[in-house]
């Protein structure tokens, strides 16, 4: 049943060199079956080509100057928009008719809902194997993820207006696109509040991934900042990401790695490794299965192999994290020590 009285949405769409996937991003909210209090598209840096796509389809264009990130360009959004529920939506995303009515008819049905996020369909746009792999695997742990989340996402994802703003938004210190939305989603269940995983609510994603930009993206604005979140906060809760079982994934690939190094030296390695790399195969068979199900026996495999290789470096980013904090803690410690044996020796 769909409650008589729904909130109002205002959208909002940061953009930077959008292209023609930002054309038909905007196309696609266009033609919602709900129409949205408002679309806002918030320009980051003064990119003609993005404000006269903007212009073209009528929507509400703020212009940032120079470029500043994504988050603070949703947070300016935010500030000018009226509706009392934010859906920001990736530039880079198809959002089917039905978005916009099923994210107000979830906090029109739940009042206690103070965020909710989807994930990217199962028929992402781009033919290619990486972008294939990289969008199948976001949409199974999504899929497969705990409603009640201790996560947000902002590629398409809602939050209301009043808790946002009084939370103070995305952390503007992420310049590039990077894990603000994960940051956001633990000062909200900090603060008691609850995160909706809507699993109805999916988008196409129209992003072309190569191997540069997926390891880019991966290693240094993903893995090593929230590795820093987790670290900071000291919460990695067993959801998404960071079950126990990709945990002990991380241990079983580290193995089947080091028993391939030394298999030159001593081939009795290789029996370890493969008794590993058994496990490894056991233990992730529910998503193996998936692709193997969506895309066939050779895609399953090769996107195995690319999985174990992500376990590979995330843990070693997560270590490095790691290791510089430790570092850091004991160089603010030891300067601490000084200053205080140098204030001792005053007279």
């Amino acid at each position: 049943m769909v409650p008589s009285r729904l909130p109002t949405i205002s959208v909002i769409v940061p953009v930077y060199h959008g292209g023609e996937g930002f054309k038909q991003c905007l196309n696609a909210l266009c033609r919602s079956d709900m129409r949205p209090a408002e679309i806002i598209v918030v320009a980051d840096g003064n990119v003609s080509s993005d404000s006269e796509t903007a212009s073209a389809v009528g929507v509400h264009i703020i212009v940032l100057p120079e470029r500043g990130g994504p988050a603070r360009a949703r947070n300016e959004g935010a500030r000018a928009a009226h509706g009392e529920v934010l859906l920001f939506v990736d530039s880079d995303v198809l959002a089917p008719p039905g978005t916009v009515g099923l994210a107000a008819e979830a906090f029109a049905r739940d009042p206690a809902i103070a965020a909710l996020f989807g994930s990217y369909d199962d028929a992402p746009a781009a033919p290619d194997f990486l972008s294939q792999y990289k969008n199948l695997l976001h949409h199974y742990v999504h899929q497969n993820g705990r409603e009640d989340a201790f996560t947000f996402w902002a590629g398409c994802g809602a939050v209301r207006r009043d808790v946002f703003l009084k939370l103070g938004g995305f952390d503007e210190s992420y310049q590039r696109p990077s894990i603000e939305d994960i940051e956001l989603g633990y000062r909200l269940k900090r603060a008691g509040y609850r995160v909706l995983l809507h699993k109805t609510l999916q988008v196409k994603h129209l992003k072309h991934w190569r191997l540069r930009s997926l390891l880019q993206s991966d290693i240094f604005d993903r893995a090593l900042p929230w590795a820093d979140l987790i670290l900071r906060y000291g919460a990695a809760p067993d959801d998404l990401n960071l079950k126990y079982s990709s945990r002990f994934s991380v241990v079983l690939a580290w193995g089947v790695a080091l028993g391939l190094a030394c298999a030159p030296w001593k081939a009795a390695a290789l029996a370890p490794a493969a008794v590993m790399a058994m496990g490894l195969w056991i233990l992730n068979a529910p998503l193996y299965g998936f692709f193997f199900r969506r895309r066939g026996l050779g895609f399953a495999v090769g996107a195995a192999l690319l999985h174990w290789l992500y376990y590979l470096y995330s843990s070693a980013a997560f270590a490095a994290a790691l290791l510089r904090r430790l570092f850091r803690s004991g160089l603010t410690r030891a300067i601490g020590v000084r200053k205080a044996a140098s204030s001792l020796d005053r007279p």
